[in-house]
């Protein structure tokens, strides 16, 4: 048995909004050398009342941005066992990915049925609920706010065989879900993570600062 560490993969879970039941695992293949977060803070602050300088109406909002590789050259070093990359390079994979942000046609063809007998107002099928995870410790719900594919490499039947996917996303907080929303659910756990991360951290005297406290 190996001592190595076993390496866990980020990815993105597809789950139904409304009964949180999984839909899809989808795992990086590799995991990305750089994660950009950024936090917009939701403040009350509108410079006309300083009162409310300090108040927060909501969590903030959290992005992120990350670049992730889709390589099929270890798959292809032993083809009689990855048929599918054979015939198709990575497309898959990318067609899956894909799916974050496309309605399936099978919505898009119900939409245009009712729209065709006469409905006149149709609500746009809800779809799957992304969340991000990146290790144990950060499981967010998120929306894809950026999407974008460079392919590199292709076989001889131009399928892709290697390509680089960017992708940004946006956290989905307690006022994008609410309380009761399964999403909402994993955001405050996500949350409060962050909060016990926070208590770990190293306490500072005034000292460490250069001064004895305060004017």
């Amino acid at each position: 048995m190996s001592s190595s560490p076993r390496i866990i993969k980020a990815g993105i879970v597809l789950i139904e909004p409304d009964t949180g039941k999984t839909l899809r695992v989808i795992a990086l293949q590799y995991n990305p050398e750089k994660l950009t977060r950024s936090l917009q803070m939701q403040g009350m602050d509108d410079g006309s009342d300083k009162s409310e300088a300090l108040r927060l109406k909501g969590p903030a909002i959290e992005t992120f941005k990350l670049e992730a590789d889709i390589d099929a050259a270890d798959q292809l070093e032993f083809p009689g066992q990855h048929a599918t990359v054979v015939e198709a390079g990575i497309g898959p994979q990318l067609a899956l990915l894909e799916s974050l942000v496309n309605p399936s046609s099978s919505e898009l063809r119900a939409r245009n049925e009712l729209a065709s007998s006469g409905v006149l107002e149709i609500a746009p099928v809800e779809a799957a609920l992304p969340i991000f995870v990146w290790g144990p410790n950060r499981i967010v719900p998120v929306k894809v706010t950026e999407f974008s594919i460079t392919e590199e490499a292709f076989d001889t039947n131009l399928n892709p065989i290697n390509a680089k996917v960017n992708l940004g996303l946006r956290s989905l907080t307690i006022d994008d879900l609410g309380f009761d929303h399964k999403g909402g659910g994993l955001f405050m756990a996500y949350l409060q993570s962050r909060e016990k991360l926070a208590g770990k951290a190293a306490t500072f005297g005034f000292d460490s600062l250069g001064i004895g406290g305060l004017p």
